[in-house]
């Protein structure tokens, strides 16, 4: 009996872990970039019933259980395995300010934080006092030669996120760097929007504001080769993957799952208390 508090007490705990995930996508439902979680859990081992004294066996000689017929199994709870990011793409939306970019298809943008670059599908960026772009928490957005600096209105991001500003806007130094590598025109290639990918993105971790940091488990970022980069569009944000519909199902489902571990419980300790109060008097 008391193997059966057990069994509903880890059933309880993971059941709350899941509930701590579906909280936090509900939180996060009107976040940009943001991806939900998922919360898997595993059974810890089985344990294997044995007939005692059957013939003998477990009275003699020592080790002799090791014959005795198995009759069932028992299962002993459930344990969180990991929090699961689902990294499928979310819907685009519009907002018609060209310091916006979202990502259309797999990979992350860099940004530089004072922790190191750190990675983001947010692509809801704004102007910063230095004039460099930057995300809402002050974090300069990489390009592939170091971060980008623009002015408002006088710049256009292609769907390779190629950075183009307008010649009459640059300043003399950059004139003369245009004027080196032939590209004065009415506009010139200023940088190329660092965009990278993972050998195994589910192994990221999340470190708050849209970012994620690299683990021994992920590898380290990469460079994304022109074939493979995703569509960058101007103007539009990536909006969060969660579904707030289905994410209520689940919280209903994860509620309906704890009140039965903890009606196992309470089952548990009737019996229990019967046996102890009744039973042995008797």
């Amino acid at each position: 009996m008391i193997r059966g508090w057990y069994t509903g007490a880890s059933g309880m705990q993971a059941q709350q872990v899941r509930l701590d995930a579906i909280s936090n996508n509900l939180a996060n439902v009107d976040t940009d970039g943001y991806k939900r979680d998922t919360a898997v859990h595993k059974a810890f081992a089985q344990l294997l019933l044995r007939r005692m004294d059957d013939d003998g066996v477990y009275l003699h000689p020592l080790g002799s259980g090791d014959l005795a017929p198995v009759i069932g199994k028992l299962g002993t709870g459930v344990e969180t395995n990991e929090l699961f990011t689902e990294f499928e793409q979310g819907p685009l939306k519009q907002t018609e300010s060209d310091f916006d970019l979202a990502l259309d298809g797999k990979g992350f943008m860099a940004v530089s934080t004072p922790s190191g670059e750190r990675y983001t599908r947010n692509g809801s960026f704004v102007l910063g006092k230095e004039g460099y772009l930057e995300t809402k928490e002050g974090f300069p957005v990489m390009g592939e030669n170091g971060p980008i600096r623009v002015k408002a209105n006088n710049f256009t991001v292609d769907a390779e996120g190629r950075v183009w500003v307008n010649a009459e806007f640059l300043s003399p130094e950059e004139r003369l760097v245009a004027r080196e590598e032939n590209q004065w025109d009415d506009t010139v290639l200023l940088d190329t929007i660092k965009l990278v990918d993972f050998e195994t993105p589910r192994y990221l971790a999340k470190q708050g504001s849209s970012l994620w940091r690299s683990t021994e488990e992920s590898g380290e970022a990469r460079l994304m080769d022109r074939g493979e980069r995703p569509k960058v569009i101007q103007g539009f944000t990536e909006a969060s993957n969660v579904n707030p519909v289905l994410e209520m199902v689940r919280m209903i489902e994860v509620n309906r799952a704890y009140e039965a571990n903890q009606k196992t419980i309470q089952s548990e300790d009737s019996m229990l208390g019967k046996l102890i109060n009744e039973v042995v008097r008797v």
